[in-house]
């Protein structure tokens, strides 16, 4: 058994070139100096009559390692690449819905105008409406992730310890739903600005 199995040291003296390590740099300066020092360590140890077999030294970052070892999967980018086709269709569907709705308003913009409101008030209370709904609908959106997340831990006890959400995670998408409704509601607030006082005071 001992002869099949000669342990860590007959490992560390051995002339394995295909184990791969870890290391974590502070900076980009301290990877090129790792690099620097992996090749020189394999350099000398040729000089001494190991390492016969000139393999290349390679490092990457995490990114790199991850597009090398073909870890994501094209499946994967497809669905990414879907996801951001319904973020910006729903987008698109908003701008619309929040004309509709900006332009229903557009009596109470000229009377307000007419009694001294600015450009600007209107255009900070209808953006201000606008973060609120995008606030809601990511509010519902991390509920609907958090309810799909548990109802994947429930079939799966392997899958419940690799589909979390972490807190960077958490915010990136909460930001993302309310940069993305602030976006949406660019064009239907400025449009609602754009209302002539006089105009809609002859209307009512």
């Amino acid at each position: 058994s001992q002869a099949r199995d000669p342990g860590y040291a007959s490992l560390l003296a051995s002339e394995c070139t295909w184990i791969q390590f870890w290391f974590e740099t502070r900076s980009a300066f301290e990877c090129a100096d790792l690099q620097s020092f992996l090749e020189n360590y394999a350099s000398e140890q040729r000089k001494l009559g190991r390492l016969k077999r000139n393999a290349p030294i390679a490092l990457y970052d995490v990114m790199a390692w991850m597009e090398v070892r073909k870890v994501v999967g094209n499946d994967t980018k497809l669905s990414a690449w879907l996801a951001f086709g319904f973020l910006i269709l729903c987008l698109v569907n908003t701008v619309g819905l929040l004309l509709a709705k900006f332009s229903a308003r557009a009596s109470e913009v000229g009377i307000r105008r007419a009694l001294g409101a600015s450009r600007r008030a209107i255009f900070q209370q209808f953006l201000i409406e606008t973060g609120v709904i995008g606030l809601a609908g990511g509010l519902l959106g991390l509920l609907l992730a958090f309810g799909a997340l548990a109802l994947i831990g429930m079939q799966s006890r392997s899958m419940a310890a690799m589909a979390r959400m972490d807190w960077e995670m958490l915010g990136l998408t909460f930001a993302i739903s309310l940069c993305a409704a602030l976006v949406a509601g660019l064009l239907p607030t400025w449009r609602a600005c754009q209302v002539t006082p006089a105009i809609q005071l002859k209307s009512q």
